[in-house]
């Protein structure tokens, strides 16, 4: 769900791409209600609150993957299974090694790391989600 919230990820910046996913967070929130959500994601309400009014709010993966999860016919972990599988997917098909999509995401964290997130093994940002997803996302584009 977080990997196809825009049609063509590859033409959006990685800003872009997180507003996208925070978009799509801040709809199931309107649909379902900050109270059920926080009680069914474990996301705290103030956050949610802030999340639909449109600030700055850091999730994680496993937190978004939750809030996805109220609206959706799946729980939370398999949604995170599902998105770091269409990762890996792109990966393979853009030959893209997680040394090379490090560097290319411009954030500082390690081709280690990647792979840490890629493996659900390392708390991740939906900042460094939106990056990753971007570099596989062009690599796939060419």
């Amino acid at each position: 769900m977080l990997y196809d919230v825009v049609d063509d990820p590859a033409s959006h910046a990685a800003p872009e791409l997180r507003g996208a996913y925070e978009r799509a967070l801040a709809d199931v929130v309107d649909a379902h209600g900050v109270e059920r959500v926080a009680a069914d994601s474990g996301v705290d309400e103030d956050r949610l609150r802030a999340l639909v009014a449109g600030d700055d709010v850091e999730l994680t993966v496993e937190e978004a993957t939750a809030v996805l999860a109220v609206g959706a016919d799946r729980d939370a972990e398999t949604l995170a299974l599902e998105l770091r599988d269409r990762l890996l997917m792109g990966m393979t098909t853009g030959v893209l090694d997680v040394d090379t999509l490090a560097a290319e995401t411009g954030l500082d964290i390690s081709g280690q790391e990647v792979q840490q997130s890629l493996e659900g093994r390392r708390t991740t940002t939906l900042d460094e989600l939106a990056a990753i997803h971007r570099v596989i996302a062009v690599r796939n584009d060419r």
